[in-house]
């Protein structure tokens, strides 16, 4: 087997490893940023109930 094909081999392997380990941190920064929205809907919910009860009270 001649050295560039195990060069192209090692390469394929390579942008496998990027592709996947990218895929990874995206998936933890979008995971991240839905949670920050979700507090914040979930405060706005909470502010809601409180002003809720103060005018029952």
């Amino acid at each position: 087997m001649p050295w560039w094909m195990l060069l192209i081999v090692i390469g394929i392997c390579f942008s496998a490893y990027m592709t996947l380990r990218s895929a990874k941190e995206e998936k933890e920064v979008e995971t991240a940023i839905i949670e920050k929205e979700g507090q914040v809907y979930m405060d706005r919910i909470q502010e809601e109930r409180e002003k809720k009860q103060v005018v029952n009270v």
